[in-house]
């Protein structure tokens, strides 16, 4: 709470920025504009596409409760530990990022953590489907699941890194706000579809083999969209990380 209090207290005493350049009333039409821009500039486009299909396909946040207490057999406090993984790796990619700001071929970069993260999906879906079967022992298979789990929340912290590197300097300021809201609509929702496709698979597979189905999927994915959106892949920092160069 006074966390909170505090932000809202310095929001009261930030003085208000006039806006720079082209001012658009809000509505519908500032809307579709933004929308517009978007459809225009195939590497925005082509940030939101990957995060969906990581997220879509390879995020089965949903059957952890299923999978510690059903597979695993760790209990409540297993469950914790399994849901805190991803945000360990991420606590530590972020103690280890001091690589990123080095990395000029961001849409590059972006294809290979997103892959990567699938890699780590199925990886995770694998030792839960070799523990479901009885093919390797709780000791052998809890641990390399954690690893796996921490492993895929290190490289969506590089992905979130990469994917708002492209879009704060590919979208002009007028823009960026609308931009941004999109990126948070994808951001928010896309993980809440893979629950749903998650469950879906998980009723009718299991749980391991719909994580491995997913987070297999999910690198397919990455490649068909790299294909089709080629200025994803090829998008390259300008000089001194400002602006961009890119086949758009």
């Amino acid at each position: 709470v006074l966390t909170f209090v505090a932000s809202f207290v310095a929001l009261l005493v930030i003085r208000p920025l006039p806006p720079l350049g082209r001012v658009t009333r809000p509505g519908l039409a500032a809307v579709r504009e933004g929308l517009a821009f978007v459809r225009r500039r195939p590497v925005l486009l082509g940030t939101f596409v990957i995060d969906l299909n990581a997220m879509i396909l390879a995020s089965p946040i949903a059957l952890f409760p299923a999978i510690a207490l059903d597979v695993f057999r760790v209990g409540p406090a297993g469950l914790g530990i399994l849901a805190a993984a991803p945000a360990a790796g991420a606590f530590v990619g972020a103690l280890l990022s001091g690589w990123v700001p080095r990395v000029r071929r961001v849409g590059r970069a972006l294809v290979i953590v997103v892959a990567s993260w699938g890699l780590a999906m199925a990886g995770f879906g694998l030792a839960v489907l070799l523990q479901s079967i009885g093919l390797a022992p709780l000791i052998w298979t809890f641990p390399l699941a954690l690893v796996l789990l921490a492993v895929a929340g290190a490289v969506d912290m590089f992905s979130a890194v990469f994917r708002n590197t492209i879009l704060q300097l590919a979208t002009p300021d007028e823009l960026r706000g609308r931009v941004t809201s999109i990126h948070i609509l994808v951001v928010t929702g896309g993980p809440r579809l893979g629950d749903i496709q998650a469950a879906l698979v998980a009723a009718a597979v299991g749980p391991g083999l719909a994580v491995v189905a997913g987070g297999l999927l999910c690198v397919l994915g990455v490649g068909v969209i790299s294909r089709r959106i080629p200025s994803l892949p090829a998008h390259v920092l300008g000089e001194g990380g400002e602006g961009v160069r890119a086949r758009t």
